[in-house]
């Protein structure tokens, strides 16, 4: 089973937008004779910044009911031989560290660039990437101008983009320091970015904390389904002068970036994902090494049309016919992954380990036009879903070696 391109779109991103800023901008028609009577047209008014001390310019802050905290985060654990228990979900009650979370391109509004209002889109990937790590920290989700699916699927006509990534951008640098001025008060710091919301982080770690009073709070920064490179060999260097990839669990100011693909289906040569220029590579780090030193991982995958588009086309999880009630799935023992190298660059390889019970023996993720499964983009649907379980442990094990240095 696997989710269709238009359903699923909710979720992609980050690479189709990378090269916007580079993309040379429609020359404005030729200039006419002036008479007395006309006058030059104004210039439009640049986009004016967000108010983030407004409460509605964020999808997620603490100490109240939003995007975060108003639906269920219960999970249904289906086992090999397709017995199902239930697992509920608890949020920490006084996390001692914070989250601050950019999220993929979702925007279906048909503008360039979204405005700020939250749709049931935003809302949806908040829940199935975000929420869940309220178990260790406090969250932050601003809204932003993202640049938009349907700037997106211009750009991939091979047309111009008409998106504007820098005000996106600029939307999340405000918010991050609005955050900082008024919130962060000494605390240790987990940024979360998926597909754009990497892009964008990637950009925020380079621009205002490298070299910055910041990068002290930088719990770590875990940068998924993005172009996160390394100098050859090494652990930093290409995307961060001074940041380096984790390499522990007990390491902090790190950073973990992955784009995930099936063990079958490596990254092609178009792929949107895990390609490097000459001289770096692709970053990957699985979570889930860092945390059990293992392959497997502890996804938290959405179960039938928990939420927009992800849902569509999912397996019979136990096998049986069992209904899942619950938002989110786990199939312990079934999914695994780990980095490997392919000329030259890194991505996290995606391996099924089905057994012989009566649980799928399959996962959906894949985005298909038709029944053409599109591999240059992977498994980017489900990057974060993939090791959310590895993830939010991850990020306990790393808060606590942060707050033992201070």
């Amino acid at each position: 089973m696997r989710v269709r391109l238009l359903l699923a779109a909710t979720l992609l991103g980050a690479s189709a937008v990378q090269g916007f800023a580079q993309t040379p901008a429609t020359p404005p028609p030729p200039a006419t004779p002036m008479t007395e009577a006309a006058a030059p047209a104004k210039p439009p008014e640049p986009p004016k910044p967000n108010d983030y001390g407004s409460a509605d310019t964020w999808l997620c802050r603490p100490g109240r009911i939003d995007a975060c905290t108003n639906t269920s985060l219960s999970a249904t654990i289906v086992s090999e031989d397709g017995s199902v228990r239930a697992e509920p979900f608890k949020a920490a009650a006084n996390p001692p560290v914070d989250c601050f979370y950019v999220y993929p391109t979702v925007s279906t509004q048909t503008t360039p660039n979204s405005d700020m209002r939250p749709t049931a889109a935003e809302q949806s990937v908040v829940t199935a990437q975000f929420a869940r790590f309220g178990s260790a920290c406090r969250l932050f989700a601003p809204m932003y101008r993202q640049v938009t699916l349907s700037a997106l699927r211009t750009a991939m006509t091979g047309k111009p983009n008409p998106g504007d990534p820098q005000l996106a951008y600029n939307d999340v640098r405000d918010a991050w320091k609005h955050y900082l001025a008024h919130d962060n008060n000494g605390r240790g710091v987990i940024l979360i970015g998926h597909s754009q919301g990497t892009r964008h982080l990637t950009q925020l770690i380079r621009e205002e904390i490298e070299n910055h009073p910041a990068q002290a709070r930088i719990i770590a920064a875990y940068l998924l389904g993005g172009q996160v490179t390394v100098a050859q060999g090494a652990d930093a260097g290409g995307s961060f002068a001074s940041m380096p990839l984790c390499r522990s669990a007990a390491q902090t100011g790190c950073v973990v970036a992955y784009n995930s693909f099936r063990e079958e289906s490596p990254p092609p040569a178009d792929s949107r994902y895990g390609r490097a220029a000459v001289g770096q590579m692709t970053a990957c780090v699985s979570p889930a090494a860092l945390v059990n030193g293992g392959t497997e991982l502890d996804a938290y995958l959405p179960s039938v049309n928990a939420f927009t588009g992800i849902g569509s086309g999912a397996p019979d999880w136990a096998g049986q016919g069992t209904k899942i009630a619950t938002p989110f799935v786990r199939l312990p023992g079934l999914i695994h992954g780990q980095c490997v190298t392919s000329n030259g660059d890194a991505y996290l390889s995606i391996r099924l380990e089905p057994g012989k019970g009566p649980r799928t023996k399959t996962i959906p993720g894949d985005i298909l036009i038709g029944k053409t499964v599109l591999k240059s983009w992977g498994l980017h649907l489900i990057d974060v879903n993939l090791t959310e379980g590895d993830l939010i442990a991850l990020a306990g094990r790393q808060s606590q070696a942060w707050l033992a240095k201070r």
